[in-house]
């Protein structure tokens, strides 16, 4: 079976990053992560990918003085990694026109919320606002519009009396480790019949 070579992106811990990552060491996975890229030296999940012998780089967006510039450079390093396909995992950069088109339907992302409700950054915190009684995760193609692509995948979490952003976050990352792998499993069959 030809598995498909995966990037992931990330600027943290990586979470998802590493559920995806223990999902291609099943040999029956169809896809492989060739390539950890942070815009962090300081993200903790590289290191977890150096333990499994992954590929890492190190990409600093502040040493580019365009978000085009900082995205080339990355695009190069994912290219130089034989990568098809790309996964942002707690990747906290807008991504440029240039970069999403570029990787047009080759790139995918996980949110916390049932896009297309409460997009961007502080989703959790906006279903609480609102008083939303489900939320959850979906993980989309990226387009150039924010948290607006395809949906691939979604699971819904409800939102408990006497939740808070860290409650409900950890009840919907639990859900996220499950739903990414899934989606990326679903995308790496699909795509030479897509």
């Amino acid at each position: 079976m030809k598995k498909i070579k995966t990037a992931i992106l990330i600027s943290g811990r990586g979470s998802n990053m590493q559920a995806l990552v223990s999902a291609c060491e099943d040999k029956d996975f169809p896809a492989e992560i060739v390539l950890v890229l942070s815009n962090k030296k300081s993200a903790a999940g590289l290191e977890f990918a150096s333990q499994r012998k992954i590929p890492t780089a190190i990409v600093e967006h502040k040493n580019f003085s365009t978000r085009e510039e900082f995205d080339q450079e990355v695009s190069k390093r994912i290219e130089k990694s034989g990568a098809e396909m790309i996964c942002l995992a707690g990747f906290m950069r807008l991504l440029s026109a240039w970069f999403v088109k570029r990787w047009f339907n080759q790139l995918i992302n996980i949110h916390p919320s049932l896009l297309p409700e409460f997009k961007g950054a502080d989703a959790v915190g906006d279903a609480l606002k609102a008083g939303a009684k489900i939320s959850g995760c979906t993980v989309h193609f990226v387009r150039e519009e924010m948290d607006s692509g395809p949906i691939i995948l979604q699971a819904s979490v409800p939102i408990l009396e006497g939740d808070n952003k860290e409650t409900l976050a950890a009840r919907i990352l639990e859900q996220e480790h499950k739903i990414y792998p899934k989606a990326l499993q679903i995308v790496a069959t699909t795509r030479d019949t897509a």
